[in-house]
């Protein structure tokens, strides 16, 4: 479920009803939980989308003669 606040968004999930008691126990803030590893999942994410774009240009930093050549092709199409 996902509820607009604004510039912000509520997004609920179930857990089991112990984990919910034990963290009332231990006094954790779900919001606080989940949203640190929402944070942490896009910034993962994120990194592997730009590890993955930098390995398939690599072949270009690592030759130069492809990266001239690339250019000078890009050029004469304009």
């Amino acid at each position: 479920m996902v509820v607009s606040l604004g510039s912000h968004v509520t997004v609920s999930a179930k857990i089991p009803k112990e984990l919910r008691e034990e963290m009332r126990a231990l006094n954790i803030k779900p919001s606080e939980v989940i949203r640190h590893a929402i944070e942490e999942e896009v910034r993962k994410k994120k990194l592997e989308r730009l590890l993955k774009d930098l390995e398939s240009i690599r072949y270009l930093l690592t030759k130069p003669e492809k990266t001239v050549k690339l250019i000078r092709e890009i050029r004469d199409e304009r």
